[in-house]
């Protein structure tokens, strides 16, 4: 019992369990706590900027071929795509097989239209691939970092990073200083990361006090299925493509097993994009890979939110009695491989984009978002979770796809062998850079790596 409590992963669960008692025994209490994990995820969002930054422009200047950086982005954008689609189509026909909405017979004009007002004023913010690419581009460099967009930060970062690689020994010194701060974030982010427990007690306890322990056993046939159809698409689909790289997805959702249970209390995957990275580069992989895949992931490879947007449109139109033509269910996949690619920095993101795929489809009332709103909470659990582990398995089949992964660590990491990996080596062998050996305090904080 003491190894486990020790460990991040026994901590986080002690926490969980803890959250959950507290939120049954003292609501009132529980519902005060919500600031704990507010405050654990702001943490983590206030280094994220700058270490995605740090991460990618090592990694492109360690490739050295930037056609092979360009190589790896156009892959990891064709692989988004084809995937996202299978998930669209995936959380379709889960809603046109098992008609979650149908018996409702909601009358559209009888919904209160008021609790919608913050989110639709958003809608503006996802109104197409044109606006969401100028999105990319910052007004300046340092509006990126102070607003923290990742995608921002990582066209920057990629265009500095090849900058940076094409001066070559002129630019030794800064290239050095970068992995140098880069080491820092991540001393600090496993600062941060042992605060973890906290922010899931906090998260978990708030949940539990203001929507009550039923909430977690019934959520409506809605939630129900679209867990299941997560499930289904990450040990079918996302399992059989891991398979075909040559690893086991059960195996990598062990290793993550600690990050899961961090976003399956906060609900949230950028609590733990930095020890993701860390870890995925643990595996094997390539930083420059994982610098360019999982940043560009969070915003273009969205598994799960991407089976909720069309699971929760046909519920939609099934609620309100709205027929749905062949033609409409396609529109609905049309319009939603678009829109789904707005939804990452945007508050409220899943509503928020869901009413925006909705204005696209006239035929089915936009008002029926209100039906979805009280289990939204619980229903991002699942998002959240989906989302990491599809961007992990992308990060991992892009880097076989590319040879970018050394086979033989991964699979002593995933078999439980971690103390036999090799450490990465920093991007110069220079006498000031070999003083810093890649340390990470974030899937073991208390024997590092």
């Amino acid at each position: 019992m003491s190894r486990f409590s020790r460990s991040l992963f026994g901590q986080v669960i002690i926490a969980l369990v803890l959250g959950i008692l507290v939120g049954v025994f003292w609501p009132q209490f529980a519902a005060q706590l919500k600031p704990l994990g507010d405050g654990f995820i702001k943490l983590i969002k206030m280094v994220i900027a700058p270490l995605v930054f740090g991460v990618v422009v090592h990694g492109i200047v360690g490739a050295g071929d930037l056609r092979k950086v360009g190589r790896v982005g156009l892959k990891s954008l064709l692989y988004f795509e084809a995937v996202t689609t299978l998930a669209l189509a995936l959380g379709l026909i889960a809603a046109y097989v098992f008609g979650p909405g149908h018996g409702m017979n909601v009358d559209p004009a009888t919904l209160d239209a008021s609790a919608l007002g913050a989110y639709t004023e958003k809608v503006s913010q996802v109104t197409g691939t044109v606006d969401f690419l100028m999105r990319i581009i910052p007004t300046t460099v340092l509006d990126a970092f102070a607003k923290g967009d990742v995608l921002q930060v990582l066209l920057f970062a990629v265009l500095f990073g090849s900058g940076l690689a094409l001066v070559g020994e002129r630019g030794r010194q800064v290239a050095e200083l970068i992995d140098q701060t880069t080491q820092v974030l991540f001393k600090v982010i496993g600062f941060i990361v042992r605060l973890a427990p906290i922010g899931v007690f906090g998260a978990i306890a708030y949940t539990v006090g203001k929507y009550g322990i039923g909430s977690l056993q019934q959520l409506g046939y809605l939630v129900v299925l679209l867990y299941a159809t997560i499930a289904l698409f990450v040990f079918g689909v996302l399992g059989l493509i891991m398979r075909i790289a040559g690893f086991s997805i059960f195996k990598l959702l062990g290793y993550l097993r600690e990050e899961l249970m961090i976003v399956l209390a906060t609900a949230s995957s950028d609590s733990v994009l930095p020890q993701v990275m860390r870890k995925l580069e643990r595996l094997g992989i390539k930083d420059s890979t994982v610098g360019l895949v999982i940043p560009t992931g969070y915003s273009f490879n969205l598994d799960a939110f991407s089976i909720y947007l069309t699971l929760a449109a046909v519920f939609i139109a099934q609620a309100t009695n709205t027929p749905l033509a062949p033609g409409d269910l396609l529109l609905i996949l049309g319009v939603a491989l678009l829109t789904s690619k707005g939804a990452h920095g945007i508050p409220g993101s899943a509503i928020v984009v869901l009413a925006a795929t909705l204005s696209a489809i006239p035929v089915i009332p936009a008002i029926g978002l209100v039906l979805v709103l009280s289990v939204d909470w619980f229903v991002g659990i699942a998002r959240a979770l989906g989302n990491l582990i599809g961007n992990c398995v992308a990060a991992v089949v892009i880097a076989a796809w590319e040879g970018d992964i050394d086979r033989e660590q991964a699979h002593r990491v995933l078999d439980g062998d971690e103390a036999l990996s090799p450490k990465p080596a920093p991007v110069f062998q220079s006498s000031a850079a070999s003083d810093v050996v890649p340390n990470s305090a974030i899937a073991h904080p208390v024997n590092g790596r």
